[in-house]
């Protein structure tokens, strides 16, 4: 669930990339040291990197607090089914499970029809979701484990799946947040080879990729520049932009293992029509 702090960590995280473009390691856009951070500066350090020629971006929400846009209907929406790390096979009337096991993957057996299920707990390995399908088994029929096999004697018909939840979300509402993206530079030199730079990376960045795999609109609204400050060199420049983003809430439906059905056809019904 996104809220106010991860758009602020999306924006830091977008900004680190526009003036570091070639990572942390390597020289800025501006070619002297930037200090990227949330919130407000602290005058002191502030100050400190001002003498050292080095500049500093913060990133702060604006006190106006956020509006509420929702305006749909709650509605769920399903992420792509994942992919099981448990990898069940069979062999004649041998079932093998192998990979790793996650807490709610859900392993089964289809035996001579009759479905045996084990949802899968944390720290659970191979071997263990092994040895419980082979004692739901064993209470109506012969079958044992061996590692991480079960063997049902006798099977006709011998059916091994696993699958994993199928997680989806639901938008329950929907706000704007202004955010104030300001650098603190030594010289109008800097200031002005810095922040066209990180303007064109917001500007450019339609939809902010958010953690909760959501995605905020982003929008330009104004920027200003000022030379009027109270600290000796330091020129300052803000860019302004509103991120609207969604508040989601996270759950899963469980997996489907077997639905195999058999019908029989009308002959073999045996359906008479009469007119």
């Amino acid at each position: 669930m996104a809220d106010q702090s991860d758009v602020a960590n999306a924006l830091l995280a977008l900004a680190a990339s526009a003036v570091y473009p070639g990572g942390l390691a390597a020289p800025s856009v501006a070619g002297v040291p930037v200090r990227l951070y949330r919130g407000w500066p602290d005058p002191e350090t502030l100050a400190a990197d001002l003498r050292n020629g080095a500049a500093q971006i913060s990133i702060f929400p604006e006190p106006e607090g956020e509006v509420n846009t929702t305006r749909y209907l709650p509605a769920a929406r399903r992420i792509p089914r994942l992919t099981p790390p448990l990898v069940a096979s069979v062999s004649g009337t041998t079932a093998t499970f192998s990979g790793s096991v996650a807490a709610g993957v859900l392993a089964g057996l289809l035996v001579d029809g009759a479905s045996f299920v084990y949802v899968a707990q944390a720290n659970d390995t191979p071997a263990l979701v092994a040895a419980a399908l082979a004692l739901q088994v064993m209470a109506v029929r012969p079958a044992y484990a061996q590692g991480v096999s079960v063997t049902v004697p006798g099977a006709l018909s011998l059916i091994a799946r696993t699958a994993a939840p199928c997680p989806m979300t639901q938008e329950l509402k929907r706000q704007r947040q202004k955010f104030r993206l300001t650098g603190w530079c030594p010289s109008p030199k800097l200031r002005d080879t810095l922040m066209p730079a990180l303007d064109q990376a917001l500007a450019a960045t339609p939809f902010l990729a958010l953690a909760d795999g959501s995605a905020a609109r982003l929008r330009f609204v104004a920027s200003r520049s000022s030379d009027q400050d109270e600290m000796a060199f330091l020129y300052r420049h803000d860019l302004i932009y509103s991120a609207e983003y969604p508040t989601l809430a996270a759950t899963s439906l469980p997996g489907m293992l077997f639905a195999d059905v058999t019908l029989g056809s009308a002959a073999s019904i045996g359906v008479t029509l009469t007119l």
